[in-house]
């Protein structure tokens, strides 16, 4: 328990370094055009993800993100007492990742962000954004589990794109996040709203593959 623990710590720090940092970065190169920042932010979150899973997943199963934790639970593939241990290790995590993240670029080591990301539609976002995540590690782990990796990164690639809150899909992340008033930040004051959404969409798309993935047979002896 205490390797799983410190993988997803870990794994959960160089996450945000890289969300934070890719950031940043994306920020001072991109001469003011946001669309270039934040391609190159989304590239790089995808690309550490797929590393991150192929390094993490045969230790504690490369979770990194409560919502993820919640439908393995859900699942009762994780017991409550260890889903809460995973959570803490997530959130500690994420913020030692953007601490080290403002290090590495000589910023305040906590500075709280300003960034707004409130209202109905990032509400929307965030659930439409988690859902989508939890459904690709249950539909890959279903018929390609060696693919989960790979999905993983191609979905909040594209996630940062088609989705009005550029797809946090994470409360470890959202926390962490609102410790950073930088490119990746969101107002502190804003979080509550985007982790109830992450956490009611992890729930119902648990739900919803749990029936769309049932084996025939399960059905039947069901029935």
């Amino acid at each position: 328990m205490a390797r799983r623990l410190f993988a997803e710590w870990l794994g959960t720090l160089f996450l945000l370094a890289v969300v934070v940092g890719s950031g940043i970065m994306a920020d001072r190169l991109s001469g003011g055009n946001v669309a270039i920042a934040l391609l190159a932010n989304s590239i790089a979150t995808g690309a550490i993800l797929v590393v991150l899973i192929l390094i993490f997943g045969p230790i504690s199963g490369a979770h990194f993100n409560p919502a993820v934790t919640l439908a393995f639970a859900i699942r009762k593939e994780i017991s409550p007492q260890d889903s809460a241990q995973y959570v803490a290790a997530q959130i500690i995590g994420g913020v030692a990742g953007v601490i080290i993240a403002h290090a590495m670029f000589d910023n305040p080591l906590i500075d709280p962000s300003t960034t707004a990301r409130t209202g109905m539609g990032q509400w929307i976002g965030e659930f439409v954004a988690t859902f989508g995540l939890v459904a690709t590690i249950l539909g890959c782990l279903k018929a390609r589990p060696e693919a989960v990796p790979y999905a993983v990164g191609l979905f909040i690639t594209a996630g940062y794109w088609f989705t009005s809150s550029t797809s946090f899909a994470n409360p470890a992340v959202t926390i962490a996040r609102g410790l950073t008033n930088t490119f990746s930040g969101i107002d502190p004051a804003h979080i509550g709203a985007f982790i109830m959404m992450q956490l009611i969409a992890a729930a119902v798309a648990t739900m919803s593959f749990r029936w769309l993935l049932a084996d025939r047979q399960d059905e039947m002896a069901k029935s």
